[in-house]
């Protein structure tokens, strides 16, 4: 599972850095906002893939990077065949989004590291 969220962790972010080109090129709410979620889910999986063990970071990984993926492929979708990758594409990713967020909350409180106070 770590292997796979750092590997998605930087799809996310190639995928920030090229819409964020793409917007820069024209004026278009979609890749702007696809380039927001990628730049800002990218990191953060990476850092749940280099620090995150066990079952809740996996959890968190895995609702965030599956999240980010539907939500930026409902946007990509109505950007260039003007229809949603599925009806309520967007909401779910969404959700998707906030509950691996929650879940982030969740790894810090039930942290037990070597620095724990």
């Amino acid at each position: 599972m770590r292997r796979l969220t750092l590997a998605l962790s930087g799809l996310i972010g190639a995928m920030g850095v090229a819409a964020a080109a793409g917007a820069s090129h024209g004026d278009s709410r979609n890749l702007g906002a696809i380039a927001a979620i990628g730049l800002a889910h990218g990191p953060a999986l990476l850092a749940l893939g280099l620090a995150g063990r066990g079952r809740l970071p996996a959890i968190a990984a895995t609702l965030l990077a599956m999240g980010t993926i539907i939500f930026a492929g409902d946007l990509g979708m109505r950007e260039w065949l003007g229809h949603s990758l599925f009806p309520g594409a967007a909401p779910l990713g969404g959700l998707g989004m906030i509950g691996g967020w929650l879940a982030i909350v969740l790894v810090g409180l039930a942290w037990n590291g070597p620095d724990r106070n």
